[in-house]
């Protein structure tokens, strides 16, 4: 099954789309791949062509469908393969887990952190954020714990030492992870608005953000927006934050996934209980990460 999944994320990427207001598939080599794909997910074929070629749009009124442009059906190819790698791999995390898991009744243990460093390329998405967040946080427990706690119990003890001075973080995660405009909340935001796009989540940064100490835009950029870290200032590109943010199965791929009669496939996508009028509950990467990182802290 595993492999099955595998294989369904590779054809997708061999599908192809044509037609720019109304798209359909592009030739005979991407129907091909269509069909693939249903049979390694034992999946409803026709359901899986509504997944990637009509929209259904769910309101407190009613419910429609649209066909997607040529743009919207590459997007929703990618979103589907991006759900299926995604379950795959978190399924996968929970098997090593529980396959080399330690001993219920173990006294004590010792675990070891392995965390990614700073990062700052010629061009910085999504991924280099969220990992310099981890970054800044993991500097705040360090100033926490080394300068802050043990110079508060210097003090209490009475023992004569040379202050060390040391920079506080706080500021900058506070701008990246306050509520209900740090540049986490603020892109949540943006992703639950249909017509949102990194254009109006730029500019929304923009617009509370400017007089921020930590934060700045490059000249003449539209899309950029620089953050002074601790360690030095980073440039990130906003091009594809609102898609790598989004967390969450669209009603047409849930529809899809339930239609089949592979055990595995059944597992990783349940039956939801009760469909919102927005699709689906909405959840994002940039929110469970920042609850992963306080679990770790």
């Amino acid at each position: 099954s595993v492999w099955r999944i595998v294989a369904a994320v590779l054809h997708l990427g061999n599908v192809k789309f044509a037609g720019e207001e109304e798209a359909k598939f592009a030739d005979e080599a991407s129907e091909e791949a269509v069909g693939c794909v249903a049979a390694l997910l034992h999946a409803d074929r026709a359901l899986l062509d509504k997944a990637l070629l009509i929209r259904t749009i769910i309101t407190k009124e009613q419910t429609f469908e649209r066909p997607m442009s040529e743009l919207d059906a590459v997007a929703s190819r990618d979103s589907l393969a991006k759900t299926l790698y995604s379950r795959l791999f978190d399924w996968l995390v929970d098997a090593i887990n529980d396959s080399i898991g330690q001993d219920a009744d173990a006294m004590a243990c010792i675990g070891v952190l392995d965390i990614y460093g700073f990062e700052s390329f010629k061009k910085n998405s999504f991924e280099q954020f969220c990992i310099n967040l981890a970054n800044e946080k993991l500097q705040q427990h360090f100033n926490q714990h080394v300068f802050k706690m043990e110079q508060e119990e210097y003090e209490k003890e009475k023992i004569d030492w040379s202050y060390i001075e040391f920079v506080d973080n706080q500021d900058v995660l506070s701008l990246i992870e306050g509520k209900p405009m740090g540049i986490l909340a603020l892109l949540d935001e943006q992703c639950r608005f249909p017509k949102a796009s990194y254009e109006t989540f730029s500019t929304k940064l923009v617009q509370e953000h400017n007089a921020h100490a930590r934060f700045s835009v490059p000249k003449r950029s539209q899309t950029e927006f620089t953050l002074n870290h601790y360690a030095g200032e980073v440039t990130y590109d906003t091009f594809f934050f609102l898609d790598k943010n989004k967390d969450f199965v669209v009603a047409d791929h849930q529809n899809m996934f339930e239609s089949s009669n592979n055990e595995f496939i059944q597992k990783m996508f349940p039956k939801s209980e009760e469909q919102s009028h927005s699709s689906m509950k909405f959840s994002s990467v940039g929110s469970r990460f920042k609850v992963q990182l306080a679990e770790l802290m």
